[in-house]
């Protein structure tokens, strides 16, 4: 490996003299919920957009699957550019791509367009990828788990209101509202993140971007436990996915017969699971994160048994959210943290790599949950959601030394 490529994007004398405080990680947190909220408003919609483009629950389903390839595709292409670039003025930029997205999904004339203004929202949606990363490169060491819990707990929080905020505010004044109102949110936000966000130059400009993006290869031949960690999140977040997918068109038949904003509110149940968040960044910390990515992956494998079982009784419908929120959440966290301690210096590569994966089995799933719900019914998408843990956990169950290590904080 070329090791100037790993040199540290921010200035070690600015560095290690930055102390990164609370506000500043709230603010962090703010912006990795509001922005990565644009990604899930449209799961209470889906049936709302269907009705008024007439298409058909599979065709609709594009809706979801193609904004979350187009969002592993951007952090592809954008991710590893907050190591060679100047960060701040990066996430503003993609902040400005965004509000065009927005506006082009809220008035989009047929469903063709919508999909493509889908996708293109995907794409540029990938400033909570930037935030998370800058956050732990600005952390100390010993903390990185927990200001990484943090501020994914601020994404958490977002990606479960978007479910709410979008299922309300699509009954009352319909789906385009949402995103119309989305994009005003992310024009505050631009403005809020521009003036709070620290300068940090990269150190390192005289890199091309083919060669950073080269060096991504490496990272995935030269690292195992990236490699297993990505697997392990890319089929848990695509069981998430399946779920959350289909779960609008369940509500919508018997027993329930509940609307956008009922299955909107399913999102609020989802909080608790958001709140562990900065435990599981404190216990990967203190202990093993292999142990919290399993105990996060068992106890989403258990939702999903109780979801097929019990789906069509209220109270195990809730039950079986809080589970599957809570462990996908906690394995999350546990996975970060041991990427982003492998090699500090290239943090958002690594990122790049784990969440590239995590949101192309995103994609994956969305696509499985509307095929299964179409041809076999909720307990077709729940044996989906198991199959999908359990493909994960072979990689959990993959010991090897660095896998099964506590992170490396040196």
């Amino acid at each position: 490996m070329n090791q100037p490529l790993y040199q540290d994007s921010l200035d070690k004398e600015n560095h290690t003299s930055f102390e990164l405080s609370k506000s500043l990680i709230l603010i962090m947190a703010i912006g990795a919920g509001a922005s990565v909220a644009n990604l899930y408003y449209n799961q209470p919609l889906l049936v709302d957009m269907a009705q008024t483009f007439q298409a058909s629950p599979s065709r609709i389903g594009n809706v979801s699957m193609l904004t979350q390839a187009g969002y592993a595709i951007g952090m592809f292409f954008f991710i590893p550019l907050g190591d060679l670039r100047e960060r701040r003025k990066l996430i503003t930029h993609l902040l400005a791509a965004v509000i065009l997205a927005l506006l082009s999904v809220s008035f989009a004339p047929n469903l063709i367009f919508l999909e493509i203004a889908c996708f293109a929202l995907g794409l540029t949606t990938v400033v909570p990828q930037l935030i998370v990363p800058f956050a732990a490169q600005l952390a100390k060491p010993e903390k990185q788990g927990h200001v990484v819990g943090l501020v994914m707990s601020g994404l958490f929080f977002g990606i479960l209101l978007a479910r709410l905020v979008s299922g309300i505010i699509g009954h009352f004044l319909g789906w385009r509202m949402m995103y119309l109102i989305a994009a005003g949110i992310m024009f505050i936000l631009m403005l809020l993140l521009r003036t709070f966000l620290p300068i940090c130059e990269p150190q390192n400009p005289q890199f091309t971007y083919p060669q950073l993006m080269r060096s991504l290869g490496t990272l995935i031949i030269e690292q195992p436990i990236l490699r297993k960690t990505s697997f392990m999140g890319g089929t848990l977040f695509g069981a998430f996915s399946l779920f959350w997918t289909t779960l609008v068109f369940y509500l919508k038949q018997p027993p329930y017969f509940y609307g956008s904003e009922i299955a909107g509110l399913f999102g609020l149940v989802g909080i608790f699971g958001a709140s562990i968040a900065p435990l599981a960044g404190r216990i990967s910390d203190n202990k093993s994160p292999r142990s919290v990515a399993g105990t996060g992956a068992g106890l989403a494998l258990l939702s999903f048994v109780i979801l097929g079982l019990l789906g069509q009784h209220l109270w195990s419908l809730i039950l079986g959210v809080i589970l599957l929120d809570l462990g996908i959440q906690s394995a999350q966290i546990a996975n970060q943290t041991q990427i982003y301690s492998l090699l500090p210096n290239a943090k958002n590569r690594l990122n790049t790599v784990y969440m590239v994966t995590y949101f192309a089995g995103g994609a994956l799933g969305s696509t499985m949950g509307v095929y299964l719900w179409t041809t076999r019914g909720w307990l077709g998408v729940c044996i989906g959601g198991i199959s999908m843990v359990l493909l994960g956990l072979t990689a959990w169950l993959s010991r090897s030394k660095n896998f099964a290590a506590p992170a490396n904080r040196d």
